[in-house]
């Protein structure tokens, strides 16, 4: 199951973290979201030790969305020693290209 990420744990979790991340920016109501949250669920069981993967949900996090510059969702941020190093919005991803990136950054 992938970890949730909010404010109050975002600096620890993925700005401080010594292995890549990938977050997912997310909303209960968005249709793609749905779609792509299993893969992300199972990417963070393959890749535990690799990589941390956890997502956001941007109505409960609207200040962290913002600072990233989330207008569209899902919007995939993958962030290596606290910057983000790659974005890809939309679901139109494969659970094996997106272990791919992840583990390019590791």
């Amino acid at each position: 199951m992938a970890l949730t990420f909010n404010e109050s744990n975002f600096d620890a979790e993925v700005i401080a973290s010594d292995k890549p991340v990938l977050v997912d920016f997310w909303a209960e109501w968005c249709g793609p979201c749905k779609m792509i949250g299993p893969v992300i669920d199972e990417l963070s069981t393959d890749l535990e030790g690799v990589a941390k993967v956890g997502k956001v949900d941007v109505d409960s996090n609207q200040d962290l969305a913002g600072k990233f510059g989330v207008r569209s969702i899902p919007c995939l941020l993958f962030f290596k020693d606290g910057e983000v190093k790659d974005t890809i919005v939309g679901a139109a991803i494969t659970k094996d290209q997106l272990a791919a990136k992840l583990k390019e950054l590791a």
